[in-house]
């Protein structure tokens, strides 16, 4: 048995455990790779290091001798190895395996495989992957991830996320989101808020995710559920820009964290920023200006503000069409509220197309239609605030991305489940914070890692493909040595072990 330095196409280097005690040579492990030679040679001392203590286990080839009834009742156990095999080998080609805990790595793939709560994480552990982990030691190994791994785990991401950019790290999105708790009673962290969910009624707490070009994860803070989401950008990115000693930064965010605070604080702090714009609620002679632009499809234009800001308006009959489209379906429901009488005082505020509707008399209440006509006005029109001196087309291109940061959180709302969260203390639900942070981003790479291949099957579709791919122990009764076998046997399974080299 000995290490292999295996250059890729891609011109990076795996470092693989390879043996040839068959007079065949056959990879045993992937160590990891990189276009890094100092990294390489890391991973090379970890090869050695793992035929130094390589013990017991060995490769049964299954194709010499023959599986019979007494191999079978000596079968030791059998678990899903494909996660380790595919994703595991992500997490370790991050450097996250440089916090020696496999602890941690166990709980950040299932919670890519199979999210669930802490007690349901035990079970499926125990039952897929052979690890018997009770719940009070993740309960206790939550205050040790908080304590000792978040910032580690925190500055890992960043140095990958660094290297896949191309050693520079120069614009970042931020946005926020609110997850909320299925409990009454509030305490420090989770209190009732605005809710992005709808869940008003539900203590909750405010999530602030930053991330770089591509949707890289690069930074986290959660904050009370019943903060201003437009006071949580700030102090994120003043705590990210100073721990990685970064010179410039440009800020992009969306219009709900646009405010004259923010914007004065973001200029006198020397940041650059693309903020989605309130065009609406510009002055009359912006708004004046905006509206005698006559933009054709896809085409922008600019208009300089007295505070030496750039407003930047693009148009596009796509967005044309859609706002129109949300116009219509709103006058047509307050329509039906109005014709059934149930409408009240309270009704008239501007919350969504609720801005339609005006008193007559005392109680007649009705729908301006003027005003719904004049709102056609702005249909397709989209404006970015910015004092960067990039072109009109970047500003739109770079804000483009925001969407990518509104993945993040579906992915982590929806695929990996952070939602429910059952803890209650504050450090536990940052740690549960960060298992899913971390998770991301080997989603991420793995997504990245696809596309770079040129392969056009989507992650979950990966990560489904290695949940069928199982592993056996046995032991043989004839010579007393435990053998381990990957069992590969469809294409799609072969398919993605010939991908990714395992």
């Amino acid at each position: 048995m000995f290490v292999r330095k295996k250059k890729n196409k891609s011109g990076v280097v795996s470092v693989q455990i390879i043996d040839k005690s068959s007079g065949k040579y056959k990879m045993v492990k992937t160590i990891g790779s990189s276009s890094d030679p100092a990294e390489i040679d890391i991973l090379y001392n970890q090869g050695l290091d793992y035929i130094e203590h390589y013990q017991g286990q060995q490769t049964f080839d299954f194709s010499t001798q023959d599986f019979n009834q007494t191999i079978k009742q000596s079968i030791q156990k059998i678990y899903i190895n494909g996660i380790h095999l595919l994703l595991g080998k992500i997490y370790t080609e991050i450097g996250f395996d440089k916090v020696c805990d496999d602890l941690l790595k166990q709980l950040v793939l299932v919670r890519l495989s199979h999210p669930a709560s802490k007690l349901r994480t035990t079970h499926y552990l125990r039952r897929y992957f052979s690890v018997n982990i009770n719940e009070d030691r993740i309960y206790r190994y939550l205050d040790k991830i908080y304590t000792s791994h978040r910032e580690t785990l925190q500055q890992i991401s960043y140095n990958h996320t660094k290297r896949v950019l191309g050693g520079i790290v120069s614009i970042v999105f931020y946005d926020v989101t609110t997850i909320y708790f299925q409990i009454d009673d509030e305490d420090e962290v989770r209190k009732r808020g605005f809710s992005k969910e709808g869940r008003h009624q539900n203590p909750q707490i405010v999530l602030g995710l930053l991330v770089g070009l591509e949707g890289y994860p690069l930074a986290y803070e959660i904050h009370e559920g019943n903060k201003f989401e437009g006071h949580t950008m700030l102090p994120i990115i003043d705590a990210f820009k100073a721990k990685y000693e970064l010179d410039k930064l440009i800020v992009i965010a969306d219009s709900g964290l646009l405010s004259s605070s923010n914007v004065k604080e973001l200029q006198e702090k020397g940041y650059e920023f693309i903020l989605g714009a309130r065009i609406k609620n510009e002055s009359a002679s912006v708004k004046h200006k905006i509206l005698s632009l006559k933009l054709d499809d896809k085409t922008s234009a600019i208009i300089k503000k007295e505070d030496g800001t750039r407003l930047i308006v693009g148009y596009t009959d796509r967005r044309a069409k859609k706002d129109k489209h949300n116009r219509d379906r709103g006058l047509m429901k307050l329509e039906q509220k109005v014709k059934s009488g149930k409408m009240t005082k309270s009704s008239i505020n501007n919350r969504g197309y609720n801005k339609y509707l005006k008193l007559e008399g005392e109680i007649n209440i009705s729908i301006d239609h003027e005003k719904f006509a004049d709102d056609a006005a702005w249909d397709g029109l989209k404006g970015y605030l910015t004092n960067t001196t990039l072109s009109k087309d970047e500003i739109i291109s770079n804000y483009g991305q925001l969407w990518k940061i509104e993945k993040a959180f579906r992915v982590s709302k929806h695929d990996l489940k952070i939602r429910p969260i059952y803890h209650r203390l504050h450090k536990r639900i940052e740690a549960h914070i960060t298992i899913n942070f971390v998770a991301y981003k080997v989603y991420k790479e793995l997504e990245r890692l696809l596309k770079l291949k040129n392969n056009k099957i989507s992650c979950e579709q990966a990560i489904e493909i290695a949940k069928s791919i199982y592993a056996v122990e046995f032991t043989d009764p004839t010579n007393g040595n435990t053998y381990k076998e990957t069992l590969l046997l469809s294409e799609e399974q072969n398919q993605l072990a010939e991908l990714f080299e395992f």
